[in-house]
C-alpha cells in the first residue's frame, strides 16, 4: 500500500522514470509498471474456503430439528 503510493507520487509529481523508482524501492520494473497503470492500491482477497463440517451439515441439522 505505502509502496503503491510511493511509485505513483515518484513518477508522476516528480518525473522518476521506471528504472530508477525500482532501483530505489527494491522491486522489479513490471511490479513498478503494473503499480502505475493501476487505479488503486491492491488488494488481498482471500478466496472463502468450506468447512470441515460441511460435509456433515445436513446430518447435524437433522438432528437438531428432532
Amino acid at each position: 500500500m505505502e509502496d503503491w503510493a510511493e511509485i505513483r507520487r515518484l513518477h508522476r509529481a516528480e518525473g522518476v522514470p521506471i528504472k530508477e523508482i525500482a532501483r530505489r524501492l527494491g522491486l522489479a520494473r513490471n511490479t513498478v509498471r503494473s503499480a502505475l497503470a493501476s487505479e488503486r492500491p491492491p488488494r488481498y482477497e482471500r478466496a472463502p474456503r468450506g468447512s470441515v463440517v460441511d460435509a456433515f451439515e445436513p446430518a447435524i441439522r437433522a438432528l437438531l430439528a428432532q
